[in-house]
């Protein structure tokens, strides 16, 4: 927990610009402005919205962002130095970034004295002359500038004396941030601990020869921020160890979105700085909309959320053994190292075959079900599950089905409507690339039966739509459920074509989501129970939503 006397740290986000160089993560205009204000809500300071200039996209992003600015964090302008043998005041690439509009900017250069030599063909005096002169260019216009110092951490074991002196040109020009960039992503948390602490030695003993030397007053060091890459699977450690070490601003993004494998995911930095080290950098209410934050960045890059990841994935805080929900269930501590709401997300206990009485009690409660260790009805459940995930079932990523199977077992398991039976028609059409399929239902509602077709894509799209048309005028809530997400599995491959098939279905309403299983030899057998399970407790959760509007009026 932070308190007013908790140190500031900074906190930089460049998902919109690093991030996306991810391979397979595309946005549009109107994806980052949605990310942009939700990182706003989030209390990011500082929000590296893109290379205005490099590409019409992020120029009119940033105009954009002019018409309807952020309500409390800096947008920047990231650019890199000029070129060679040239001005800044020529330079077109920076007539762009001052077009964007914002106060900061954040310019890169070269740290390392083979980029310069090799990569920009020139001499290692020009490339500190193209840092003081952008850097001094900026300042005159107005601009406040943060230097990210490119490959400083290999430029520096490489050439020390050379990569200092690009920080000290930095410094010297008006630059009020200098950033140690490990852009590689190869370098071990000891070592940047080290180098960070002697680059602030260093700055500072600098500083201190120039007031001796020119009685100008005591000028202030460049504050220190630290950026680093996931290569060697140490882009959180760095950044720990940075910050550690004296760095003041940590650069990273959403879900470690990046380049390569990826950067530093303030997903599991923000926490750890603040929960763990004890550094302000966003309130205590804004941290707990994190796990909601990375979700809805994910959603919006359309990339599947890890599951797995520290702090917000949807396995975080999920217990699986039996003596771990015991422990759990009675001291958090046990198995927790922090609170899942101070972060924004849940406890969640996994049904599978693994289980013991206490998954099923715990479970049965997350879903509003007290059931009585010592009756029947929990033991029969739990064999229940453990038959059935003996055949190929999986409850762990299906909880939707586990709430139906207690219902169950319970005797309280509404029916909505029986499916009497159903043919699926497949066409493929030699030459097309498409096949098409008709489904034929029978379904009883009400002792009342319907007979109803729909055509789809394919054979479970085919069913799915069938299925709703027939049932749609009985319960119109319908109309608003969505399959969302569906997954195959092949369990046991060796049998051929006769293999047997798990089917995982997502379905949502809008506000909520729910999985679904279904096993069978045939896909369509497996594929039709979890989307009949998907309608269903979709209408289970419709009926518990309008109970509890009732009783609460």
């Amino acid at each position: 927990m932070t308190t007013n006397s908790s140190p500031q740290l900074w906190l930089y986000d460049t998902t919109l610009r690093d991030g996306t160089q991810r391979e397979g993560l595309s946005v549009s205009i109107e994806d980052k402005l949605r990310i942009a204000k939700r990182l706003d809500q989030l209390g990011i300071p500082f929000i590296e919205g893109g290379w205005p200039g490099a590409n019409p996209k992020d120029v009119q992003f940033f105009w954009q962002l002019q018409e309807d600015p952020l309500k409390h964090s800096e947008v920047v302008a990231f650019c890199s130095t000029r070129r060679p043998n040239t001005t800044a005041a020529e330079e077109p690439m920076l007539q762009a970034i001052l077009a964007a509009g914002t106060r900061w900017v954040t310019i890169f250069g070269k740290s390392w004295d083979l980029h310069v030599t090799a990569g920009l063909k020139t001499t290692l005096e020009e490339n500190l002359a193209m840092i003081r002169d952008t850097i001094e260019y900026l300042r005159s216009q107005g601009r406040r500038v943060i230097y990210d110092a490119e490959h400083w951490f290999d430029g520096y074991k490489h050439n020390p004396s050379y990569a200092l002196q690009t920080l000290e040109a930095a410094m010297a020009s008006g630059a009020e941030w200098l950033v140690l960039c490990d852009t590689n992503g190869g370098t071990l948390p000891h070592e940047v601990s080290q180098i960070v602490e002697t680059v602030i030695s260093h700055l500072s003993l600098v500083i201190s020869q120039e007031t001796m030397t020119n009685d100008k007053g005591q000028r202030t060091i460049p504050q220190i921020g630290i950026h680093t890459h996931n290569d060697s699977e140490m882009a959180v450690a760095n950044a720990l160890a940075a910050v550690m070490a004296g760095a003041k601003m940590v650069q990273g993004t959403i879900n470690g979105y990046g380049e390569r494998c990826g950067n530093a995911n303030l997903c599991s930095l923000i926490p750890n700085l603040q929960l763990k080290l004890g550094y302000s950098c966003i309130t205590e209410d804004q941290l707990t909309q994190l796990t909601e934050a990375s979700r809805f960045v994910s959603e919006v890059v359309n990339l599947a959320p890890d599951e797995h990841a520290p702090f917000v994935g949807r396995s975080a805080f999920a217990h699986k053994g039996g003596i771990h929900v015991s422990a759990v269930e009675r001291n958090p501590l046990t198995y927790e190292h922090i609170q899942p709401e101070q972060v924004g997300n849940r406890r969640r206990i996994v049904i599978s075959e693994q289980s013991g009485l206490s998954n099923v009690l715990a479970k049965a409660r997350s879903f509003g079900i007290e059931l009585d260790q010592l009756k029947a009805e929990a033991k029969q459940i739990l064999q229940r599950i453990k038959d059935l995930e003996s055949e190929g079932f999986q409850f762990e990523a299906a909880e939707a089905s586990f709430a139906l199977l207690m219902h169950e077992a319970l005797g309280k398991r509404p029916k909505f409507f029986e499916v009497k039976g159903f043919q699926v028609h497949c066409d493929l059409i030699e030459g097309k690339e498409a096949s098409n399929a008709l489904a034929t239902i029978k379904v009883a509602v009400d002792g009342k039966n319907i007979l109803e077709a729909a055509e789809g894509n394919g054979p479970v799209a085919a069913l799915d739509a069938a299925l709703r048309k027939a049932l749609v005028n009985f319960y119109p809530q319908i109309a608003t459920f969505d399959l969302t997400d569906y997954k195959v599995r092949i369990l046991n491959g060796h049998t051929g074509t006769a293999a047997k098939t798990r089917v995982l279905v997502e379905s949502g309403n809008g506000h909520q989501r729910w999985t679904t299983v279904g096993v069978s030899t045939n896909i369509l057998e497996a594929s039709y129970q979890a989307v009949v399970e998907g309608l269903e407790y979709g209408l289970l959760l419709h009926s518990q939503a309008e109970v509890a509007v009732k009783a609460s009026s």
